[in-house]
């Protein structure tokens, strides 16, 4: 696709990542990265996803589209041959002159032409007009199949991570749910001590709002994770009315590492970049076919076959008749029509050159994204844990320390506030650090299982 003339784009190649911790290169990666996560559930849709998600669909058949146009451009550098069987019957008048001596002719006359030829037509690609045409609609193929690669890596890792999002929402409502039931038999127990004047109002109205509040959570949650739900059916491509996903809240299960040197390595091989690549190639190629029509087009037409009055002897070897012309067309005038033609083509080959560019400058942000939220995020759960164990032993306390009478039941409250609100901390931050593991692995065989390819598409003048 790409010729020895042509140079890399000026794109500036850091030489590493300012939150790179590793430099070993990462082991291969399957093309079924999900099955890292070993979960039957997310096999299941991530398969009906696959078959069913309209958006792929729409890929894949432009992907058929453009290779079917690739094949009619390769049809071009072959001849055109046709049959056009034809017959004739002409009655001419007895009363006319006759074209060769101008004398009337004895009478009338009646003419049978039964032919069969076979025409030809080609144009001799002396400029590589047609050979350029080709590599374009090559290059774009290549690039709608780059198109469908992202969209339908994007399918999968937005299931995965639905999926996920999901059962984080059950790990919540569970949890809600556990403590919407304390709540109620605190507040339970704290109506008994007001009615008996063991405790003032205050505390009840606190404990009830407390209550009140966690249910609400509750209630916001299970919306959330309907309306979840329902994104994740239109994902796998079914009806949401009929779409279901198992209640499955999500425990804190070990998550599969990422493999040493994988973030650093997410720009070798981007579907996106990939794609931004071949538009390049195809926009170069463009301006080949634009140059070539400055220069003549040499085109031969041809025909063979048989030609008879009659058709006993219409394939006889005498009724053979050939005949082949060669046609030369060269453009002089058309009022700078082509000029402004090779103009705008290099223009459209410039914007593909910046698109390119910014496409390798996001991959670089993404990779130097992917590291800083990978170490944030690990250091963010350490430090909930952290975060909740401490809630633990500052409920422990203010218990032990309101049944002997040394503090309010307003610190019990505080205290059970502080722990519930690090434990659905905990759970969201556990949940991120997956969904970021997720992006990885799934960009990560497009790295190390899929098709390589090196950053940097060679470039040359135009033309």
């Amino acid at each position: 696709m790409v010729g020895p003339d042509y140079k890399r784009p000026p794109v500036a190649q850091p030489d590493g990542f300012k939150s790179q911790t590793v430099s070993t290169s990462a082991p291969p990666i399957a093309a079924d990265w999900w099955r890292f996560y070993a979960d039957a559930e997310l096999d299941r849709l991530i398969a009906t996803a696959t078959a069913s998600n309209q958006n792929l669909q729409f890929a894949v058949a432009r992907v058929d589209e453009a290779r079917a146009l690739a094949r009619i451009a390769a049809s071009y550098l072959a001849p055109t041959i046709a049959v056009n069987p034809s017959v004739s019957r002409a009655r001419y008048s007895g009363s006319r002159d006759s074209t060769t001596t101008g004398q009337q002719v004895p009478g009338a006359a009646t003419v049978n032409d039964w032919l069969v030829p076979l025409d030809l037509t080609y144009e001799v690609d002396v400029w590589g007009r047609v050979r350029r045409g080709l590599q374009s609609a090559r290059a774009q193929a290549m690039a709608t199949a780059d198109d469908e690669a992202a969209v339908r890596l994007t399918v999968q890792t937005d299931v995965a991570q639905y999926y996920y999002t999901l059962r984080l929402l059950d790990a919540q409502v569970e949890m809600l749910t556990q403590t919407i039931a304390a709540y109620r038999e605190q507040v339970r127990v704290l109506s008994v001590q007001v009615r008996t004047g063991l405790a003032g109002p205050v505390v009840l109205y606190q404990a009830q709002a407390q209550l009140e509040t966690a249910a609400s959570q509750q209630r916001d949650l299970q919306r959330a994770r309907a309306d979840q739900e329902h994104a994740l059916a239109i994902l796998c491509g079914q009806p949401a009315p009929s779409f279901t996903v198992a209640v499955n809240p999500l425990r804190e299960t070990p998550v599969p590492e990422v493999p040493a040197g994988l973030p650093s390595a997410l720009l070798a091989r981007r579907p996106d970049v990939a794609a931004a690549e071949q538009m390049v190639v195809a926009a170069n190629a463009q301006v080949g076919v634009a140059t070539a029509d400055f220069f003549p087009r040499l085109a031969l037409t041809g025909a063979a076959g048989f030609e008879s009055a009659t058709v006993q002897s219409l394939f006889n070897w005498q009724s053979r008749v050939a005949s082949i012309v060669g046609g030369l067309a060269q453009p002089v005038f058309q009022r700078g029509r082509l000029k402004a033609n090779l103009e705008a083509t290099k223009a459209r080959h410039r914007q593909t050159v910046a698109t390119y560019v910014d496409q390798v400058l996001i991959a670089y942000r993404d990779v130097e994204d992917a590291l800083t939220d990978r170490r944030a995020l690990n250091d963010m759960v350490g430090h909930l844990h952290e975060a909740v164990d401490a809630s633990q032993n500052y409920l422990g306390a203010a218990q032990a320390q309101y049944r002997n009478g040394l503090v309010n039941y307003l610190v019990v409250i505080d205290a059970e506030r502080t722990l519930l609100s690090n434990q659905l901390a905990l759970t969201q931050a556990d949940s991120s650090s997956r969904s970021q593991r997720i992006e990885h692995h799934a960009s990560g065989f497009w790295i190390m299982g899929g098709r390589r390819r090196r950053l940097g598409v060679r470039m040359g003048p135009p033309g």
